[in-house]
């Protein structure tokens, strides 16, 4: 395996650093790889720098909120209400939402954005080799407001933080994804968009947020099915050899470094899905020999489940609606082979009715038994996708997957959750482990095995080998 990285990586590496002074780069840091850094060669970083002096860069087109000031003091003297007073009666907030603890540490939030600043060199040789070139990019949340209310770690603004190596010196540069979200509470002024992770803790409460949220898209303050509500924060992939930030809940926001080392949102792409595409998964696979992107999408509503492609040329293909998932479920994330994509239908699943029980609509479901799905990497339908049943498998993320015994055995290196009951309650208690799957296509049967005894998950490998066997 190439690399692993620690269970829950610090979100905020930078936070607790002050940038007042000159940024400095050691060139003896050990740098923990995860899912949500991508490390550009020179030659996509002088691509890229090509590309941007062809275009103006400006932010992502955005219609101002057009409620009338009578209605914008509305719908803030509720939020005001529901925050100072509603939340005071409502259950006390478990750690997995509770703001003191999610932002606190190496999780708390950076309180601005920083244009591309020289970094000192400290530690190791003299110089930075002048034939080394590119970028280092890693994204994470970070709330433009801080919370009144509940508080996921995952709730935060989508923030990108980059290291710049070129011509023997090197600069940091950090900013905001400039989503739908984030530009609408900027012009605000305050958080208004709700959480399906932490939004809903209490009756009273709940209703509350549902009503104003409601009267928002009413009132065109906000307008989601247009424009979308994700926050862009959990990833980062190459499409179609452009750079986009990815969060499930909506559709990716395609990224340009400039040539001066800073970055730039250029907006929301749906790769020409057309109505009715409106998010994709975090965390994509692009085949190393094809260059296609493969991709999901899950819903709350049927198809719970939809497979599909991204060409070369960067133009999405047909959906394959997986019909054999009947309840709405959360899938995270996925693997490929060289000719099967695997997913787990686990115990985490959607129930929005628990909104009107003050609860989150994302819950998991203890009795509900896990099973991997495998189906067929250029399938036009889901009629020949193989379920198998895996009690106890719910994994967060998958390492990678291949094919041995010709094809009749799909093996997938993933993290899986082993307490998943846990995962509303506190990250640190859910024991993610590294596990070797093996999934008997003829036999319909799976063995798992441990592959370490320590919490870890977020590995990465090095992307030439994905869907090939590694070590």
């Amino acid at each position: 395996m190439d690399a692993l990285s620690s269970s829950f990586l610090p979100k905020y590496s930078q936070s607790n650093t002050s940038f007042a002074a000159t940024p400095k780069i050691s060139r003896r840091t050990n740098i923990i790889r995860s899912h949500s850094f991508t490390i550009f060669n020179d030659h996509l970083s002088k691509l890229i720098s090509k590309t941007a002096e062809k275009i103006k860069f400006k932010l992502i087109n955005k219609t101002k909120p057009n409620t009338v000031p009578f209605l914008t003091t509305l719908f803030k003297s509720i939020d005001d209400f529901t925050c100072n007073s509603l939340d005071s009666l409502s259950p006390p907030l478990p750690p997995s939402i509770d703001p003191h603890h999610v932002l606190s540490g190496n999780y708390a939030p950076v309180d601005h954005e920083l244009p591309p600043t020289a970094c000192e060199l400290v530690e190791g040789y003299s110089n930075i080799p002048r034939c080394l070139n590119g970028v280092y990019l890693r994204n994470g949340p970070n709330p433009q407001f801080l919370p009144r209310g509940p508080h996921h770690l995952l709730d935060g603004d989508g923030m990108i933080q980059m290291v710049r190596i070129s011509d023997g010196g090197a600069t940091f540069c950090r900013r905001y994804i400039k989503t739908y979200k984030y530009l609408t509470e900027r012009e605000l002024g305050y958080a208004v968009i709700p959480s399906v992770l932490s939004s809903f803790n209490g009756g009273m409460a709940s209703m509350a947020r549902v009503f104003v949220a409601a009267a928002r898209v009413l009132a065109g303050e906000f307008k989601p099915a247009a424009n979308g509500f994700g926050t862009a924060n959990l990833s980062l992939a190459l499409i179609a050899g452009k750079l986009y930030a990815l969060t499930e809940s909506d559709l990716p926001y395609e990224i340009q470094v400039t040539p001066d080392g800073d970055i730039a949102t250029v907006g929301r792409r749906d790769f020409g899905g057309g109505g009715g595409f409106f998010n994709m998964t975090a965390h994509p696979k692009v085949d190393p020999v094809t260059g296609e992107t493969f991709a999901f999408r899950y819903s709350g509503v049927a198809p719970f489940l939809t497979y599909f492609r991204i060409g070369s040329d960067g133009r999405k293909q047909a959906n394959v609606a997986i019909h054999a998932v009947k309840t709405a479920t959360v899938f995270h994330d996925f693997a490929v082979t060289e000719n099967y994509a695997v997913f787990n239908e686990g115990q985490m699943v959607i129930t929005p009715a628990e909104i009107l029980r003050g609860r989150r609509p994302v819950r998991v479901d203890g009795g509900k038994i896990p099973r991997i799905g495998v189906i067929e990497k250029y399938a036009e339908d889901d009629s020949g996708m193989v379920w198998v049943d895996a009690p106890g498998v719910n994994i967060s993320h998958a390492v990678n997957a291949w094919e041995e015994d010709g094809g009749d055995t799909v093996v997938m290196v993933a993290a899986n959750n082993e307490r998943i009951e846990m995962v509303f309650e506190s990250l640190d208690l859910v024991e993610t482990r590294m596990e070797e799957i093996r999934v008997c296509l003829k036999t319909k049967k799976v063995q798992r095995r441990l592959l370490s005894d320590q919490f870890l998950d977020l590995a990465a490998i090095n992307p030439a080998y994905l869907g090939k066997k590694n070590r």
